[in-house]
C-alpha cells in the first residue's frame, strides 16, 4: 500500500471515530466538510507529528489545577479573530458533552 493510501485511510478512520465522539456525520466526500456536529462543520485532521500538541503539553503543565489547558495560535501580523483556540477533546467533552 503507497504512503498516500494510508494517509487517506487513516484519516477516513480518524473521521469515522470522531464523528461517534462528537454525536456527528461523517460527511468527508469531494472536498466538502468531513464532519457535521450540531453548529460545528469539522475539518477531522490526523498527523504523526503536529506542533500543535508541543504547544498543548506545555499549556498542561503550567495549567492550575481546576482549569482547563487551552492554546491560542496566533500568526505574526494576521487578525486575532483568526486565530485557532485548540483544547484537548477530553476537555471538550467534560465541559460540554456530546453535540
Amino acid at each position: 500500500m503507497t504512503t498516500a493510501k494510508r494517509n487517506r485511510q487513516r484519516g477516513k478512520e480518524n473521521e469515522k471515530v470522531l464523528a461517534k465522539i462528537m454525536n456527528g456525520d461523517r460527511k468527508g466526500l469531494l472536498g466538502g466538510e468531513d464532519i457535521s456536529a450540531g453548529p460545528w462543520s469539522i475539518e477531522a485532521k490526523s498527523r504523526v507529528k503536529s506542533t500543535a500538541h508541543t504547544f498543548m503539553s506545555q499549556a498542561v503543565r503550567n495549567c492550575p489545577n481546576g482549569k482547563a489547558p487551552m492554546v491560542i495560535i496566533h500568526l505574526h501580523n494576521s487578525r486575532r479573530d483568526n486565530d485557532l483556540v485548540c483544547v484537548r477533546l477530553s476537555d471538550w467533552r467534560e465541559m460540554y458533552g456530546n453535540l
